[in-house]
């Protein structure tokens, strides 16, 4: 119960979330539910608590949570065995972490870093207010993939358009965090560059590391751990740490033992993990036991890196651990030292059998349990079985070993095969495929590093690092995705796959709306397609390339010139031949860079539009011929935009739909997805111009429904915003707009210009409801986003237009809408034209215009059949006829198309008992009463 009002235990657990500033993704991965359950929990917050916001509703976070803590609970691993000792350790590591903002503890392999660090961490979460974050390093083979591994530990996904690197720094740049990242050494490289971009815009947060060596960067901090403390003044952790384990295993040992315990211990160097390898052999080995075992020569490993001083210690305690394990035990352990993931026994069977007759599963899977009860497996219960894993140091252990033995090839060559397998059974989505994918992808990103640097592997390379591409593609994982195609097409030895690799890469680029890569990479694919003879390919390539750099102008960090599109048309022209497939791309190109037919960045100031038809329909028409629904849905954008700048809204809308229709059924691929979203994207507001608001918010709620755009919440909701903005959808802005600014804020704050209506139709609510704080707050998200030519005329004079005449200021809407539609064309053509030329005709009337009667006929003339402008020009005839049958023949044609404010915006016009009934609605909306309007001149007046 918060301030009598009643939240339901998810409720409090989201609410509680939100108050510790965690987007929607993150919660949902904290509580395993949904990012769309996330959101209607939010929403049902905001309305219960009477808040209008996210940031309102975290400050209420504190007294509505009841036992809300003052801080994050550190998200820690927890230990199973009892941390001891390292009293002094401790003391000095936690006053390094406060006095610098990037420290590395640095020491050889079983030493006892994370324990230490994860200590350190727990009793500092306190002095940090977004907690502590722990991501393990250990099954990351690739230095690339830190940044995501990061990401997935704050429960971040793929961010469109911006790598895995810059979602981390979007996430916990505002935050007061300390980032603990255990078992850098294998992937120094990576962890160092992520932590320079971490520390340099991030400005509260601190990174402790763990790793065998340093990271080698000017910021670091080095703390190196030394061993367990010896026998001292009768005080030791070493032999502390010894009898704990004993007892654990239920050998409790007297204190007389204590000395002879002491010497085993100094015996070990003071290690960690080599002490508690020793206590868990106690039971059966007893003290004289052990001490024998120490002098094993196996002990100590000479000759190259085996003599590194760093890890001797550690070696000569899994030297004698190996020394006690039966021969096949030993094979068992340095094949299964292959998996970088837990494995299960039949994985085990499959990838490390012994001997000929000693693959057997149950054979197997009682070695794995010797090698478990010698310590040297860690066994978990998981929802497939019982699964093993070797801790790092005694896997890399367990490689050398393989090394030594001459098995390496072998082994890794077993455990290529067994990725490719899992890889090729998992090309068949279930419903536990996500589940199946996680437990293996380590595995499959090991096994195509290791088969990457292997000429003879390159073939199985090759195929495994195409299902890598596909398989991360289904898993949301898009920037990987594109990479693993990236790395295919470098792996191809047949050049034709390389140029097909790079295809995808390209389409994978463009669903995450990275436009500079799309172009790059179609680029790239015509060169390989020429080295394999198919110049029809490079045509269609180089043709696709011209196109991208206008059709996605928008996406384009460096826009190409349009100087440099008509030479890659030209040499497309060149190579096309009669391919029908080829001369339908030039075709296409053609339309968008010589006549604009998608209205680009870089595209000349106006259209001839007949010849921007003509290109446009003869593109479709080829690209009808080639039997390709992708080819022709591209090519119907191009007429749907030719058919808007023409001014026939209704066409556009048309074909706009049509495209839907084309690729609704087609299977679900990189480009298939990237078509598919534009297309909806393109309905929305083809839709929204020809007064379809029903159907446009169907259009804007599959797009902000996808699953590709779940991490992405601002551009899933951006087409939604401005739907509802229009139609006077308060609450469904107000809860839209918590998703998008979160998203938008978390992504970095791009500034997309296809973000930019929806963020001037939300300010427009705001305003409506005479909100001024809110309206600042978005105003300031537009100067971010800023002011294009669209803005100024096209949808932003739209909805400050809209939002005067509310407020009863008609003589300032109509000057906000001042230029004649032909004379800014452009910007108003698009979706705008209808509203434009409806509103401005109202605020003709309601100024008091002595033109009026003329511009609504005109008007009348450009909007005929659109109920939603039409009705507004109906109204506005009426107001000047003072027809009040008419007018209120108006509020039913409102309310039909779903447009609730312009319903109760006409009731209150109507005046009397009407305006009674439209002043409920319009609180009903939380919307401010109007302004009174003035009462237009009558004919005789004027």
């Amino acid at each position: 119960m918060v301030t009598g009002v009643e939240i339901s235990p998810r409720e409090a657990e989201v609410l509680e979330l939100v108050g510790a500033r965690l987007s929607n993704a993150e919660i949902a991965a904290r509580l395993f539910i949904s990012v769309r359950t996330v959101e209607s929990h939010v929403s049902s917050l905001l309305r219960k608590l009477e808040v209008q916001d996210r940031r309102a509703l975290a400050r209420r976070a504190p007294t509505s949570a009841g036992a809300a803590p003052s801080h994050r609970a550190p998200v820690l691993p927890a230990p199973l065995t009892s941390f001891v000792g390292r009293v002094s350790e401790r003391t000095e590591l936690a006053e390094m972490i406060k006095a610098h903002r990037q420290v590395t503890a640095v020491g050889p392999g079983g030493v006892g870093k994370t324990r230490l660090a994860l200590a350190v961490a727990a009793e500092a979460a306190g002095e940090y207010a977004d907690g502590v974050w722990f991501v393990d390093l250990v099954p990351v083979t690739d230095p690339d993939m830190t940044a995501t591994a990061v990401a997935g530990a704050l429960g971040l996904g793929e961010q469109p358009g911006r790598d895995m690197t810059e979602s981390v720094v979007a996430a916990l740049a505002d935050r007061h965090a300390l980032l603990v990242l255990d078992n850098c050494e294998q992937v120094v490289h990576g962890v160092a560059l992520l932590i320079e971009r971490l520390l340099a815009r991030c400005p509260r947060l601190t990174v402790l590391a763990t790793s065998r060596a340093r990271l080698m960067v000017p910021f670091e901090r080095v703390y190196a751990v030394p061993p367990l403390s010896l026998a001292v003044d009768g005080e030791s952790d070493a032999v502390a740490l010894f009898m704990e384990r004993a007892a654990a295993v239920g050998w409790p040992l007297d204190p007389p033992l204590y000395d002879q315990v002491a010497a085993i211990c100094a015996r070990l160097d003071g290690m960690a993990l080599a002490i508690e390898l020793a206590a868990a052999r106690y039971p059966t080995l007893g003290l004289d036991g052990i001490t024998i075992a120490l002098s094993h020569p196996l002990r100590m490993l000479t000759g190259g890196s085996r003599a590194d001083e760093r890890h001797r210690s550690v070696r000569a305690a899994l030297d004698w651990s190996h020394a006690l394990l039966e021969p096949a035990d030993r094979a068992l352990l340095r094949r299964v030292s292959v998996f970088a993931a837990p494995f299960t026994a039949a994985a085990a069977a499959e990838v490390a059998g012994i001997e000929e007759g000693m693959a057997d599963e149950g054979l197997i899977a009682d070695g794995l349990a010797r090698l478990a009860e010698q310590s040297l497996l860690v066994v978990t219960a998981s929802p497939g079985g019982t699964e093993y894993r070797a801790l790092e140091t005694i896997r890399q252990y367990g490689t050398e070993r393989l090394a030594e033995a001459g098995e390496l090839v072998d082994a890794r060559s077993r455990h290529l095969r067994w990725c490719l397998a899992k890889a090729t059974g998992l090309a068949v989505v279930r419903e536990d495929w996500r589940a199946r994918f996680d437990l293996v992808a380590d595995d499959l990103r090991a096994a195509l590093a290791w088969a990457a640097g292997q000429p003879e592997q390159r073939t199985d390379a090759y195929d495994l690092a195409r299902h890598l591409a596909e398989l991360t593609y289904t898993r949301n994982l898009t920037g990987e995705s594109q990479r693993r195609y990236e790395q295919a097409a470098a792996l191809a030895i047949d050049p034709a796959a390389t140029a097909s690799m790079l295809r995808q890469a390209a389409a994978v680029a463009g669903c995450r709306t990275v436009g500079d890569d799309v172009y790059r990479l179609h680029r790239a694919s015509a060169d390989a397609a020429r080295r394999a003879g198919d110049t029809a390919g490079a045509a269609a390539d180089l043709a696709t390339a011209a196109t991208t750099a206008f059709r996605f102008s928008t996406l384009f960090v460096r826009i190409p010139p349009r100087e440099e599109a008509l030479a890659l048309i030209s040499e497309a022209r060149e190579l096309a031949g009669d391919d029908p497939a080829a001369q339908a791309a030039v075709a296409l190109a053609e339309a968008g860079v010589l006549a604009d037919a998608f209205g680009a960045a870089q595209g000349p100031p106006g259209n001839a539009v007949p010849e921007t038809i003509a290109r446009a329909e003869r593109a479709v028409e080829l690209a009808r011929r080639t039997g390709n629904p992708l080819a022709e849905s591209a090519a119907l954008d191009a007429l749907t935009g030719a058919q808007s700048w023409a001014g026939d809204t209704f066409a556009a809308a048309a074909t706009a739909r049509r495209r839907i229709m084309l690729l609704s059924s087609m299977p679900i691929s990189p480009a298939g997805t990237h078509e598919l979203i534009d297309a909806l994207s393109m309905a929305t507001e083809a839709g929204l111009g020809a007064g379809d608001v029903p159907g446009a918010r169907r259009w804007a709620r599959q797009l902000a429904d996808h699953p590709s755009l779940a991490e992405v919440g601002h551009r899933a909701t951006c087409r939604l915003l401005m739907v509802d903005a229009l139609a006077g959808n308060v609450d469904e802005v107000l809860t839209g707009s918590v998703r998008f600014l979160d998203a938008w804020r978390r992504a970095g704050s791009p500034a997309r210009s296809f973000l930019r209506p929806a963020a001037t139709g939300v300010a427009m609510i705001h305003g409506l409801r005479d909100d001024h704080d809110a309206r600042r707050e978005w105003q300031e998200v537009l100067d971010q986003l800023g002011t294009t030519p669209e803005h100024t005329y096209g949808y932003g004079a739209v909805f400050d237009a809209m939002l005067l005449l509310h407020h009863g200021q008609a003589p300032e809407a109509l000057e906000r809408m001042a230029p004649e539609p032909g004379h800014v064309w452009k910007w108003v053509t698009w979706i705008w034209l209808h509203w434009y030329v409806a509103l401005r005709a109202e605020a003709a009337v309601l100024a008091g215009r002595p033109d009026s009667r003329d511009r609504l006929a005109e008007a009348r003339a450009v909007v005929a059949g659109n109920p939603v402008a039409g009705a507004i020009v109906e109204r506005a005839e009426a107001l000047l006829d003072d027809d009040q049958e008419v007018l209120l023949a108006t509020v039913d044609a409102f309310g039909a198309a779903g447009c609730p404010y312009q319903y109760a915006r006409t009731l209150v016009l109507a005046g009397g008992d009407h305006a009674e009934r439209g002043r409920a609605v319009l609180a009903g909306l939380s919307l401010a009463p109007m302004a009174p309007a003035p009462t237009p001149m009558t004919t005789s007046e004027r």
